[in-house]
């Protein structure tokens, strides 16, 4: 494969084709759970260089993983153990193109850092909402290619929503421009909707056009303590009530998954002095002024203590103090991984199901897995959910990640019978690849399988991923 790498050298540059041990930090995956094996890491610059590689990997039959920050964690973007593809790291286009404050949109390249869309978007007075702990590492590609979520959907939506326009390279290395900054474009079938979510294997996400919004006059954050998730169902409902589409966030933590942060980062501390079986965070982001969003906030709080629903409260009243109640939530996925290897389950059911498929879920666990314990958060009001099992107290994590199957299968199949999805906002990858197959109907793979040989016939882009 000499003259394939000589010929990617000639197109990226000899320092942007990687080989050898420099490979190694693209090879294995966010959790390090898996290191796979490539020819090489190829990095263009340019969309015309992404393209210009694509056409050579189709003359070569040499299959593309497409790499943004590799902040996945179901192994959607690391090559598998056969070698035999390259990683195009989409790091070096990192542009952001254009910023149309007239229009509400910014035009970003797919290597962006969402840390840095976020902070260009604050500086032009306007807001990209946007909003993952991984901000500072993931990019706007991989958010798009797994039509990331995150704390603000229940508020702006998923990746998809925030999303107007895309450009892709096609596995046939031609360029799609569709940066089109219009909300209303009914001209055919919607190919930017195609390549959203499809986690590269339909072709390669090179550019974005983004929805931006008006930053919000005020932002207040309060902290409040519950007994069950119902009880939190039903302050979700009485904040709904008062606030309306000022309410952005409502994050739902168990007491364990609080208690792993501070055991770990003790310099984040809780908000409230009693300990309480549940926690809900929820954020409000006003275009009024900070008395207005204070009335809303203290009217949610007034009614769910009248009702018994909230024990206790804490109200931010700096932005100091609100960074740290988020600290605590976005904290949580370290904090795991500090105390050993979990089970991790990214789930979705019907908002209105949350506390009921926790209980069920929750008990059936505990009738197989006796003292497993649940690190249980997410997204309320869109009902997705990171629902993850931790090993019994004095039971390796090693030991315990071998019932990796059974468990699965447990929180799998109780997300079907609650009409829920296995995969929230991380994607299918290769680790739930075989996992949809049961869950999907036979129609629905097909179907997909169809789109999949229309666009990319060879099958060279991102194989072993989703089908």
């Amino acid at each position: 494969m000499q003259p394939f790498l000589d010929q990617c050298r000639a197109i990226v540059g000899e320092s942007h084709v990687i080989v050898d041990t420099g490979m190694d930090a693209f090879l294995t995956d966010w959790r390090n759970r898996f290191t796979g094996s490539a020819r090489a890491v190829v990095q263009p610059a340019s969309s015309d260089e992404a393209a210009a590689i694509g056409r050579l990997c189709c003359e070569f039959l040499v299959p593309i993983v497409p790499q943004g920050g590799n902040t996945g964690l179901v192994l959607g973007s690391v090559p598998d153990a056969r070698g035999n593809a390259i990683v195009l790291s989409l790091t070096r286009l990192n542009r952001i193109r254009e910023i149309d404050v007239l229009n509400n949109t910014m035009t970003v390249e797919a290597g962006c850092l969402l840390e840095n869309v976020r902070n260009a978007a604050a500086e032009a007075g306007l807001l990209f909402p946007l909003s993952l702990a991984s901000a500072g590492s993931c990019t706007i590609g991989g958010n798009l290619s797994a039509n990331a979520g995150g704390t603000a959907v229940l508020r702006y939506g998923n990746a998809r929503e925030l999303c107007l326009g895309l450009e892709v390279v096609t596995p046939q290395g031609e360029i799609w421009n569709g940066l089109r900054g219009l909300r209303k474009d009914n001209t055919g079938y919607d190919l930017r909707d195609i390549y959203i979510g499809a986690e590269g294997t339909l072709g390669l996400i090179t550019a974005a056009v983004l929805k931006l919004f008006p930053q919000p006059r005020t932002m207040l954050t309060a902290f409040a303590a519950l007994q069950t998730p119902a009880a939190a169902q039903r302050l979700l409902a009485i904040a709904r009530k008062h606030c309306d589409a000022a309410l952005t966030g409502f994050e739902l933590m168990s007491d364990y998954s609080l208690r792993l942060v501070t055991k770990h980062f003790p310099q984040l501390a809780m908000p409230l002095p009693a300990q309480h079986r549940q926690y809900v965070l929820l954020e409000l982001s006003d275009g009024d002024s900070q008395d207005h969003a204070m009335a809303m906030l203290e009217a949610v709080i007034g009614d769910a203590i009248d009702e018994g629903i909230v024990q206790d409260a804490a109200v931010a009243s700096s932005i100091a103090q609100s960074r740290a109640m988020w600290h605590l939530r976005e904290h949580i996925s370290l904090a795991q991984a500090a105390e050993g290897k979990n089970i991790k389950h990214d789930i979705a059911v019907p908002s209105s199901r949350v506390a009921d498929f926790i209980e069920a879920t929750d008990a059936l666990l505990q009738q197989h897995f006796p003292g497993c314990r649940m690190v249980t958060f997410g997204h309320l009001g869109d009902g997705s959910l990171h629902y993850n099992v931790s090993a019994p107290e004095g039971v390796a994590p090693d030991e315990f990640l071998r019932q990796q199957g059974a468990v699965n299968r447990i929180v799998h199949d109780s997300v079907n019978s609650f009409n829920g999805s296995i995969s929230a906002e991380h994607g299918i990858g290769a680790l739930k690849r075989g996992e949809i197959l049961l869950y999907k109907s036979d129609l629905e793979i097909r179907l997909m399988q169809k789109i999949k040989n229309a666009l990319d016939p060879l099958h060279l882009m991102n194989p072993g991923k989703i089908l």
